[in-house]
C-alpha cells in the first residue's frame, strides 16, 4: 500500500502536462536514457558484476580498496550510463580522512555488504528487498546510504528506484515534501511517494522506477521548473508560460539529440558493415534482437539475416544476452559461432565483455570462435583498461582482440573480397591477450 503525497503536492494538470512535455523532449531523460536500447543491455551485465562482488567478499578476495576492485567495476559500468547516474561512482570511493564507505577496512561491514547485495540478487519480492535494506541499515556503516539503492535498481527496476542529489531535490520540488539525503528511512519515504506519482499518473509513467525517477532527475537539475502548488492560479499561469519556452530550442538540446543520433547512426553502420562483410564471407549473420528493426540504407538492418539461433545457443539459459551482441557470424552448416563483435561506440565497454564471456563461458563448444571489441580508434586505452581489470580474469582464456573502426573502414573490402574466413579481420585487429 502506497503512502499519499504531501498535502501541498503540486496541481496534478500542470504536473501531467509537464510529464507529457517530458515524455516528448528530444532532450530529456525519456528519450535520451530511458527509452535508450542500450539501457536494457547493461541489467545483464551489472547483475554479473555484482555475482562477481558477492563471490569475492564471500572467498575473501575482495581486498581492501576500491580501485581496481570488482566493485568499481560495475559501478564504472553504472555511472558511464547516460546524465541520470553520472557520478554513481563517487559514493563508493574510499575517502581516507573521513574513513567512508565503511567497507573496506572493516571486514565485518564488508561481509554485511556482500550479505546485502546477495539477499537482493537472489529475491524476487519487494518484502525481502525492503527487509534486506533495513537489515543493512540496522548496522549503520559509516558512508554506506541509499546511494547504494542504484545499484539494487539494475537488479529490481520495478522496486527500487535510483538515487542521487538531483532525483531528491526534483521529489521534494514536485511533491513539497523535505526528503534529505544520506539516510535510508528518507530513500525510502521518497520511494513511497514515487510510487504515489505512479499511481496517479499512470498512464504516463512505467512501473520501471527509472521513469519517474527520470523526470525528478530533470526537475532538480534544472532542466524544467515545478510546477507550482494547487491553488495558485497566478504561478500556474507563469510556470505554464515558462514550460512553454523551457529549453524548446534550446542549443544544449539540439546538440544532445544530434550526439546520440551520430551514435546510433555510426552503432549502426559498423554493424551493417559487418553483417555484409560476413555474408560476403560465407557465414550466416545474426544481428542483434533489439537492433534488427534498425534502419540502415532504408532497409532493416536484420533484413537477409538469421531471426533465430541455432537451437544450442536458442535452447541456453542466456539466450537472450546472446541474443544482443551486436554481431554474430555461424558457421552456415554447423551453427558454430566463428565470430562475435561487440560495437563499442560510446556505450560501456563492460557490458560487452560481459555478454561475450556469457557466450563463451556458458557455451564451451563457442569458446574458440574469435571475439571483438569493434570501437573507435580513441578508445583503445578505455579497452585496454577494462580488459585488465581483475573482474575480467576469466576473459584471458578467450581469443578476444580490439578491432578499430579505421581499420575496418580501411580493409572490410578487400577482406571481403579476397578473404577466407576470420583469418583477415584477425590480421588487422589487436590482440587483448
Amino acid at each position: 500500500m502506497t503512502e499519499t503525497l504531501p498535502a501541498d503536492v503540486t496541481d496534478a494538470e500542470a504536473l501531467s502536462a509537464l510529464i507529457g512535455r517530458w515524455r516528448e523532449d528530444p532532450g530529456g531523460t525519456y528519450r535520451t536514457w530511458f527509452l535508450w536500447e542500450e539501457r536494457l543491455k547493461n541489467f545483464r551485465a551489472i547483475r554479473r558484476g555484482l555475482q562477481a562482488v558477492v563471490s569475492e567478499i564471500a572467498e575473501g578476495s575482495f581486498g581492501c580498496a576500491y580501485r581496481g576492485s570488482s566493485l568499481e567495476t560495475v559501478v564504472g559500468s553504472i555511472a558511464e550510463q547516460r546524465q541520470i547516474f553520472k557520478g554513481a561512482d563517487h559514493a563508493f570511493l574510499w575517502k581516507p580522512k573521513l574513513r567512508i564507505p565503511d567497507i573496506y577496512e572493516d571486514a565485518e561491514h564488508q561481509r554485511a555488504f556482500g550479505r546485502f547485495l546477495d539477499t537482493c540478487l537472489c529475491c524476487t519480492g519487494e518484502a525481502a528487498i525492503l527487509e534486506a535494506i533495513h537489515a543493512l541499515d540496522r548496522r549503520r556503516i559509516k558512508g554506506l546510504g541509499p546511494a547504494a539503492a542504484n545499484l539494487l535498481y539494475f537488479l529490481h527496476p520495478t522496486h527500487v528506484p535510483p538515487f542521487n542529489t538531483a532525483i531528491v531535490n526534483g521529489y521534494n520540488a514536485v511533491t513539497g515534501a523535505r526528503v534529505k539525503l544520506g539516510r535510508w528511512e528518507e530513500y525510502l519515504a521518497m520511494r513511497r511517494g514515487m510510487l504515489a506519482l505512479i499511481a496517479r499518473h499512470r498512464t504516463q509513467f512505467s512501473n520501471d522506477f527509472g521513469a519517474v525517477a527520470g523526470l525528478l532527475f530533470d526537475v532538480g537539475s534544472g532542466r524544467y521548473p515545478a510546477p507550482p502548488r494547487a491553488g495558485d492560479t497566478a504561478a500556474l499561469a507563469r510556470w505554464s508560460h515558462d514550460l512553454a519556452v523551457v529549453r524548446e530550442e534550446s542549443t544544449a538540446s539540439r546538440k544532445a539529440l544530434a550526439l546520440a543520433r551520430d551514435g546510433d547512426h555510426t552503432h549502426t553502420q559498423i554493424q551493417a558493415w559487418l553483417r555484409d562483410l560476413g555474408k560476403a564471407l560465407g557465414y550466416a549473420v545474426w544481428i542483434a534482437s533489439n537492433d534488427r528493426g534498425r534502419l540502415f540504407a532504408d532497409a532493416p538492418l536484420g533484413e537477409g539475416c538469421l531471426t533465430q539461433l541455432p537451437p544450442p545457443l536458442a535452447a541456453h539459459a542466456a539466450a537472450d544476452t546472446f541474443g544482443l551482441i551486436d554481431v554474430l557470424w555461424l558457421e552456415a552448416a554447423s551453427g558454430r559461432v566463428a565470430a562475435a563483435f561487440e560495437v563499442e561506440h560510446s556505450t560501456s565497454i563492460y557490458s560487452g565483455i560481459v555478454r561475450m564471456l556469457d557466450l563463451a563461458l556458458g557455451v564451451p563448444e563457442h569458446a574458440d570462435g574469435a571475439y571483438f571489441l569493434v570501437a573507435p580508434d580513441a578508445r583503445e586505452a578505455d579497452v585496454r583498461a577494462q580488459f585488465a581489470r581483475p573482474a575480467f580474469s576469466r576473459a584471458t582464456d578467450l581469443n578476444l582482440h580490439y578491432l578499430p573502426y579505421s581499420e575496418l573502414t580501411a580493409h572490410r573490402d578487400a577482406i571481403g573480397r579476397f578473404g577466407t574466413g576470420v583469418k583477415g579481420v584477425l590480421a588487422i585487429a589487436r590482440a587483448l591477450r
